[in-house]
């Protein structure tokens, strides 16, 4: 059974939520809706989920990964407290524009195993209000970070953003997924590198075929009916969450893409820096405040 194996599990979880409250120009999901049927099938998903790590012994982190907005969705909220106070849980992230309640972090059990991963989105917000939800967030002690799609027009916004912010909060950067060659000057990425020194392996990923990886060790896909993979983006099918017995399915596996350019893949190549340097933040993208 899953206590046979060492090691703290990461569990990557996209359930069938798709809908978001934003309208970025770049992103398919933007001001898409889920039917109430959607919205309540996602619901189940995740209430089962969440059950099935009840019921685990092994240590576990769990990074929600939506395609759309999941915090303004009341069920996330309650997987997350639930989850939190789990003493074999070890992190609990999740990605998010940061727009929905805050109210349920407070006397939250398990806090400290909180771990937002906010995306500041210029075109959609102010930055007094972005900014706003994000002192509340060091108010209540919530451990987050904070990152912008490098667009040419974010420019300014993401210099303001960085010079509002704590010193102690990573805020990382996106390279624009239209990006050709030529989109960036060469001071654009002088000044980009200045902000993020992590901009670069976004950028410009790295090699990955052959590479030693966590995904398929100890990090797993799993979707909403419990189907797995070994990440998001090999989605050769492992097993299910639900009826296989994870002894049988995890083993280490080298990479076989070429190239790995979204954070949450690469951040689980053993031969980069990430799960060394953002330690126990890893999955929402926390780096410790002694990096800062």
């Amino acid at each position: 059974m899953l206590t046979t194996q060492p090691g703290t599990l990461s569990l990557l979880y996209r359930g069938t939520l798709s809908s978001c409250n934003y309208a970025c120009s770049y992103c398919p999901f933007a001001k898409k809706r889920d039917s109430r049927a959607a919205l309540a099938r996602d619901a189940r998903e995740v209430a089962r989920f969440t059950d099935w790590i009840v019921r685990q012994t092994r240590p576990i982190s769990i990074l929600f990964t939506p395609w759309g907005e999941a915090l303004v969705r009341r069920h996330y909220r309650t997987a997350m407290q639930t989850l939190a106070s789990l003493p074999h849980v070890r992190q609990v992230a999740l990605q998010t524009n940061l727009s929905g309640p805050l109210g349920w972090l407070d006397s939250l059990d398990g806090l400290e195993k909180i771990g937002l991963w906010c995306t500041y989105h210029p075109d959609q917000t102010t930055l007094a209000r972005f900014l706003a939800r994000c002192a509340r967030l060091d108010v209540m002690g919530v451990r987050y970070s904070v990152g912008v799609v490098a667009m040419n027009e974010h420019m300014d916004a993401i210099g303001a953003l960085r010079a509002a912010l704590p010193a102690h909060v990573y805020l990382w950067l996106n390279a624009y997924d239209r990006r050709g060659p030529g989109y960036y000057t060469l001071e654009d990425l002088a000044w980009l590198d200045g902000v993020d020194p992590w901009f670069a392996q976004n950028r410009r990923p790295s090699p990955s075929r052959g590479k030693p990886c966590l995904a398929g060790e100890l990090s797993l896909s799993v979707d909403g009916d419990g189907e797995l993979a070994r990440c998001h983006f090999v989605p050769e099918r492992l097993g299910n969450l639900y009826t296989d017995d994870l002894a049988d399915l995890l083993q280490e596996k080298s990479c076989p893409r070429f190239k790995c350019d979204c954070y949450i893949g690469y951040a689980q190549r053993k031969d980069l820096p990430f799960l060394t340097t953002f330690e126990n933040g890893v999955l929402a993208r926390i780096a410790p405040l002694q990096w800062m």
